[in-house]
């Protein structure tokens, strides 16, 4: 149940809608009016509002790995199984992530839109994301997990403005399963509840998502994936969305660990198949104590070696740089 790290630094060229990974937004009137632009056009934020799972400590035991044993021992609150349990954004434990995505060298619209737009601007976006399980039966859990972002997107005239953007809440259901295996199904949801239209999709969207998880010695690895479709809302565009979120964690003593969780996604609708976001990068982090309270910190950077594409310019930056604080509560405590 652990996200990933979110950050705040520049990010470069925003992506208008079909751009995929940044979000798209809708011209301020003034402006857009102004230097007859068509104010239909969105810009996309899905890439910043995904998690990533993050979060080790002490070596651990193979003996260990079974996920009762996991919830067992971080229920007790025995270190290295709550940094396990951290790593899996299904596992039976609450947590309250806090992750900071900032990206530097954004663009805020293309040069066709706007000449005087320069790739020296920096967008913010933080995502609050609760991850709450009900355990039904024995054999079965529910684990909910809500996205809220909040974004400080560039805009014209060297001006930022800062909203919450659309919610996205996911459902997981989650089968008792013995060994090294946790898996999840469910729906996941985008709800076009942007405080500003400018970073709302304006569209209801859904599709399935699905979690796979494989934990082994200082190992927890695995991937989670979605894609939606919008069904309902009489603004924006069509929504066509993949995401794929792989991940890999190394458990070191003391806490410590290496990670690395790339945000893919891809806008099925984009021109000529430029909507692909395909970072690669790593991180590191530690999961203590603060008093009696759990707590995973850390940080990450990924060069975006793919970025899409709107009228022929990229206006995500290279580089994105994820940061991110999440409170544990085991579900014993």
């Amino acid at each position: 149940m652990v996200r990933i790290a979110p950050v705040a630094l520049p990010l470069r060229r925003c992506v208008l809608t079909a751009g995929a990974a940044l979000s798209a937004m809708v011209m301020q009137p003034s402006f857009a009016e102004h230097h007859d632009i068509d104010t239909e056009q969105p810009f996309d934020f899905s890439a910043l509002t995904i998690q990533e799972e993050i979060a080790q400590a002490d070596s651990v035991d193979p003996e260990s790995s079974s996920q009762a044993n996991l919830e067992a021992g971080a229920d007790q609150g025995n270190t290295e199984d709550l940094a396990k349990q951290a790593q899996n954004p299904i596992a039976s434990m609450i947590s309250f992530p806090i992750q900071w995505n900032a990206t530097p060298g954004t663009q805020w619209a293309p040069s066709l839109i706007d000449p005087s737009a320069r790739d020296n601007r920096t967008q913010n976006v933080v995502n609050v994301q609760p991850v709450v399980p009900f355990k039904i039966s024995n054999d079965l859990t529910l684990v909910t997990r809500t996205i809220v972002p909040i974004v400080n997107q560039p805009w014209a005239d060297g001006v930022d403005f800062t909203a919450i953007g659309d919610i996205n809440p996911s459902v997981f259901f989650v089968p008792t399963l013995m060994g090294n295996l946790t898996i999840g199904l469910g729906p996941t949801l985008i709800i076009p509840s942007a405080t500003d239209i400018r970073i709302s999709s304006q569209r209801w969207s859904a599709g399935p998502s699905a979690v796979v998880v494989y934990t082994k010695g200082p190992w927890v690895l695995g991937g989670l994936a979605n894609n939606v479709w919008s069904f309902s809302g009489r603004g924006g565009k069509d929504v066509n969305k993949l995401l794929i979120q792989p991940f890999l964690n190394y458990n070191m003593p003391k806490g410590w660990y290496i990670t690395s969780s790339p945000v893919i996604t891809n806008d099925w609708n984009a021109d000529d198949g430029k909507g692909w976001m395909v970072p690669i990068g790593a991180g590191i982090g530690r999961v203590f104590k603060i008093g009696n309270q759990p707590v995973n910190a850390s940080l990450s950077a990924y060069w975006n070696a793919i970025r899409p594409e709107i009228f022929g310019e990229k206006l995500q930056g290279e580089f994105t740089i994820r940061t991110q604080v999440q409170f544990l509560f085991p579900t014993g405590s």
